[in-house]
């Protein structure tokens, strides 16, 4: 893992207290679907759910892979999706390397694919897609609700084994504002030390 992202997480590790214990609860839904898996010797398959996949489902597709990295866990796929396809968006691309992560554009489309790096071979691959895109796993995964929007437009999700609405508010009301970057950089922490959480407890 590449140091700046290694220090950033061994930061955030420490501010789990901030968490209000509510939202833990929440969380560790999510962290008894990884442990029964681990458990298990089976795929962990993560999709961060939002209506345009563009900003927040990314923070969380490429947290979690961080995260599962972080804590030396095995077998995890990370993916995002939504209810329609745009693009991921620059702003949260460049929260995203303002901590380190190395973004490059693979094509030129509307719609770009990027390769995230956060260690020399560690990545993932991320560009806007519709939930049930052949990217997307389509049996045995969790399907983690990052929008509230999503949550009520997506009534039906097939083959998820647990979905569940951990919803964050959208960085995108400060686009253009003098608060953008503090915005979008504090949505994807806070996205950040959720899944750190998450991948924290799992014995």
């Amino acid at each position: 893992m590449f140091e700046p992202i290694q220090l950033l997480c061994d930061e955030l590790i420490l501010g789990f207290d901030s968490i209000p214990n509510e939202r833990k609860i929440l969380l560790s839904k999510i962290s008894s679907f990884i442990q029964e898996r681990k458990y298990k010797n089976q795929e962990i398959n993560l999709v961060y759910v939002c209506t345009h996949n563009s900003r927040r489902s990314h923070f969380g597709q490429i947290w979690s892979a961080v995260a599962a990295n972080y804590f030396h866990l095995k077998n995890v796929n990370t993916f995002s999706g939504g209810t329609e396809a745009t693009a991921f968006n620059q702003n949260a691309i460049n929260a995203l390397t303002s901590v380190g992560f190395e973004i490059e554009k693979l094509n030129d489309s509307d719609n770009p694919h990027y390769s995230v790096k956060f260690g020399l071979a560690d990545k993932t691959i991320c560009f806007s897609k519709t939930v049930d895109d052949k990217a997307n796993p389509t049996a045995n995964f969790a399907a983690i609700m990052t929008c509230s929007d999503a949550d009520q437009n997506c009534p039906f999700i097939p083959g998820v084994d647990l979905r569940i609405g951990t919803t964050y508010d959208d960085p995108k009301a400060f686009d253009g504002t003098e608060l953008q970057d503090k915005m979008y950089n504090e949505r994807s922490i806070q996205i950040a030390t959720e899944c750190l959480y998450v991948f924290s407890q799992i014995k």
